[in-house]
């Protein structure tokens, strides 16, 4: 059933809710030219913080130090943010300071092509929020630090309209911008994903469906000159489907499973596969099954029922706006997904995310103007 509809006024682009353990109730969506953070309640939507960032909101990642005005009245919110322009942005607000909107990678110093998704890769340490990972069309994967030792003047063209002292987190200026370490892979990248328990790999995910577990933080300095990956790969991955090919890229949707750092999914296509990587045999996916025939844009975990996962498509197909939550359990019965219609056509599911909240689960979907939040069972 639909818990609530909020009219966000402006087309949605991209919805992340939040994870942590202190915010499950709050959820980011981008927009035309900012960013808005809900407090999401049974029967509301409240808006706690909006940021201009000045163009189209492409990708949202929730910093691990956010807290939600519910769990404490020293409530913090803190995002990365990436815009159309390929600007990146790191968004700040708390009880007691106003909205920040601190600029960084423009220019020739970051991303050349349109950022499809970002994370926070710090993992359990007390650099938890300190780097950033982003990838992007121009086949590069980036991990930014953005607490950096050494200050690098940042470029004009980094500045953000929204923000006139775009180096200055409130204080004159005297935030260094932060740094890139870059990583080049043959192809473009549309996703990245990290887990909680580890401080050094990350999830990456191309356009040809190819997965492969990265070692960010290993030297490469041992690596040959000429070599196309300058970087440990750990482990690389893909859909029998995605390796025989075809014409055409797709976006490739890859995610974690936070209750088990050995699980992984992903779609591409008009297919998804689940890996167990503990069990890898030549890189095949223990599970697969059909999607949305139309081609599917988005795989999500339910972080409080791990063996449940979603996918969306932006396609507007017979039904209209549509998600489909499966069971793991169920995959290799053949057991139908779970077909939840939010709108009729010609509006699709541009982003959903799962949230965190306890009890039934809920997704919040953005579907044209609005955020669609809805459990997925009954009590």
């Amino acid at each position: 059933m639909i818990d609530l509809r909020h009219d966000h006024g402006a087309l949605i682009h991209v919805v992340r809710a939040c994870d942590n353990a202190d915010a499950p109730d709050l959820v980011a969506i981008g927009g035309e030219n900012s960013v808005s953070v809900l407090l999401i309640t049974d029967s509301s939507a409240e808006l706690i913080a909006s940021f201009h960032v000045g163009s189209r909101v492409a990708a949202l990642a929730w910093s691990p130090r956010a807290v939600s005005p519910s769990s404490s009245d020293q409530w913090f919110v803190e995002l990365a943010a990436a815009s159309s322009t390929f600007g990146l942005h790191l968004l700040t607000k708390s009880s007691d300071v106003d909205e920040d909107v601190f600029p960084f990678g423009g220019g020739l110093s970051g991303h050349h092509g349109p950022v499809n998704e970002l994370t926070f890769c710090g993992g359990p340490t007390d650099d938890t929020a300190r780097y950033v990972a982003t990838v992007s069309d121009d086949k590069m994967l980036m991990v930014w630090d953005l607490r950096p030792n050494v200050d690098i003047p940042s470029l004009p063209q980094s500045r953000s309209p929204s923000s006139p002292a775009a180096a200055s987190p409130s204080a004159g200026g005297a935030r260094p911008q932060p740094t890139a370490y870059v990583i080049s892979f043959p192809h473009a990248l549309s996703s990245v994903c990290a887990h909680a328990s580890t401080t050094k790999d990350l999830l990456v995910a191309d356009v040809r469906g190819s997965l492969a577990l990265v070692d960010w933080r290993s030297d490469p300095s041992h690596a040959p000159t000429n070599a196309v990956w300058h970087h440990p790969r750990v482990i690389e991955f893909a859909a029998p489907r995605a390796i025989a090919g075809g014409a055409g890229a797709f976006l490739a949707s890859a995610a974690w499973q936070q209750a088990n750092p050995d699980i992984i999914g992903a779609v591409h296509r008009s297919r998804f596969s689940i890996w167990d990587l503990s069990k890898l045999h030549g890189g095949k996916p223990a599970l697969s099954g059909a999607s949305f025939p139309e081609g599917a844009h988005r795989f999500r975990w339910c972080p409080t029922y791990p063996e449940y996962f979603a996918i969306s498509t932006r396609c507007a197909g017979p039904r209209g706006a549509m998600i489909h939550v499966h069971s793991a359990l169920h995959v290799h019965a053949n057991v139908e997904p779970t077909a939840f219609a939010l709108a009729p056509r010609p509006l699709c599911v541009r982003d959903f995310d799962f949230m965190s909240l306890k009890g039934i689960p809920r997704i919040a979907a953005a579907v044209g103007h609005e955020l669609v939040v809805f459990y997925i069972g009954m009590e």
